[in-house]
């Protein structure tokens, strides 16, 4: 259902061929479904929501292809996104299902990125086909979406230079949250043993958008060393202090995934062209240098150097950090509150259409009810008058005649 829209336009594609303004209104749009749905992936803490916004921005490059004419690179990323997307998805499935053990039922905990952490020594087998998605999608080759991606970009810059340099910053934006999930979720420590709801600081790190902050701890207290919750009414009877291992049922899905996403590019694969392989490098260091951010503000590889303080040292050596600091704030307010769209929607159109709702239904409570129930009285109040006069006697019948 999510790539109905891109296979209508797939199919309609010869009658808007013949439409220049058209196929340039599908570039534009895909452009802008491009760079939205990266920016709102960045500083997402729910796991399936930050696919999701993926989703949107993969299938932007889908309808970017399309607007320039590309229709065998379109149908193409639409194939190998498919599969790389369907191993991360369940995969995330599988992540959320053994948080769960722990957690309970709780979509606010089970998919929260910050209670995770240090799930590699607990579902290697989830892992490492997640990693396998996340390389994929952040086009690594020789994986599925490398040779899709790859190919629209290089179709973009003949069709527009502004357009493919959008179109190749979103794919190191790509790289980056990409490996932000995987780290968040994989790397680390295991944090919802560190969540305390009592409202007392214990020993742990935050994780923002541009790094980790370590929080002052109070007194030392030990990790909590029971399950957090446990709901009753869905008998979570099985509760366990470490997440475990999806059972077979979920594990050889995500392995044919997972060869699927090793395989299925090679069906796109330009042999009989000769390729500039200076290109490849271009689109895959801007790959790489997401990553390399990535890990560079989300993996703990300061976490043996902690009494060095190298963080803080860096820190101080740069004068004035005002201005990048906010322009930090400003991407992440943009990002985790989702481009502030709900906040428009709530606005705009939920209060409104509450409002003309309200004024309706008083329109129609006293209004139109008045004017129904003020007909009704007056009939009674007539009726009951006439009622009087015509009693059926004749007598008060010869007596009003003759009086009048």
């Amino acid at each position: 259902m999510v790539a109905a829209g891109i296979f209508l336009v797939a199919r309609l594609f010869p009658l808007f061929i013949v439409i220049p303004y058209i196929m340039n209104l599908i570039s534009l749009i895909g452009i802008i479904t491009i760079l939205l749905g990266a920016t709102l992936a960045l500083a997402q803490k729910d796991i399936k929501r930050s696919l999701a916004y993926s989703t949107m921005s993969q299938l932007g490059y889908t309808m970017l292809a399309l607007g320039m004419g590309s229709y065998r690179a379109a149908l193409f990323h639409l194939i190998t996104h498919a599969y790389s997307k369907a191993l991360l998805f369940l995969g995330s499935g599988s992540i959320i299902h053994s948080m769960e053990a722990i957690v309970g039922y709780s979509p606010d905990k089970s998919q929260n990125m910050v209670l995770m952490g240090g799930l590699t020594k607990h579902v290697p087998i989830t892992k490492n086909t997640f990693l396998l998605g996340t390389l994929s999608l952040c086009g690594i080759p020789p994986l599925a979406c490398f040779w899709s991606k790859d190919e629209i970009l290089n179709d973009s810059w003949l069709y527009s230079p502004i357009f493919a340099i959008i179109a190749c910053l979103t794919a190191g934006l790509t790289a980056f949250y990409m490996f932000r999930i995987y780290l968040l979720t994989f790397e680390g420590y295991l944090n919802v043993h560190c969540k305390n709801y009592s409202g007392k600081k214990v020993a742990c790190s935050i994780q923002y958008l541009y790094g980790v902050k370590k929080v002052q701890k109070q007194k030392k207290k030990k990790c909590m060393t029971r399950p957090l919750i446990t709901i009753n009414q869905f008998d979570n009877k099985n509760t366990f202090l470490y997440p475990q291992e999806s059972d077979n049922t979920m594990l050889f899905p995500l392995f044919v995934l997972a060869l699927f996403t090793l395989f299925v590019g090679a069906i796109g694969i330009p042999f009989n062209q000769e390729e500039c392989i200076l290109i490849y490098y271009r689109n895959v260091s801007i790959s790489y240098f997401g990553i390399f951010l990535a890990s560079l503000l989300y993996n703990p590889v300061y976490s043996s150097l902690k009494d060095l303080d190298l963080i803080n040292s860096l820190a101080k050596k740069v004068p004035k950090r005002t201005f990048w600091d906010k322009i930090i704030n400003k991407v992440y307010n943009w990002s985790y509150n989702r481009g502030y769209i709900d906040a428009f929607y709530e606005t705009s159109l939920t209060k409104g259409i509450r409002r003309l709702a309200e004024l309706t239904h008083f329109f129609d409570e006293r209004v139109i009810d008045g004017i129904t129930n003020g007909v009704g009285v007056m009939s009674f109040f007539v009726g009951e008058s006439i009622k009087y006069v015509g009693g059926g006697r004749i007598s008060s019948y010869l007596f009003l005649y003759l009086s009048s």
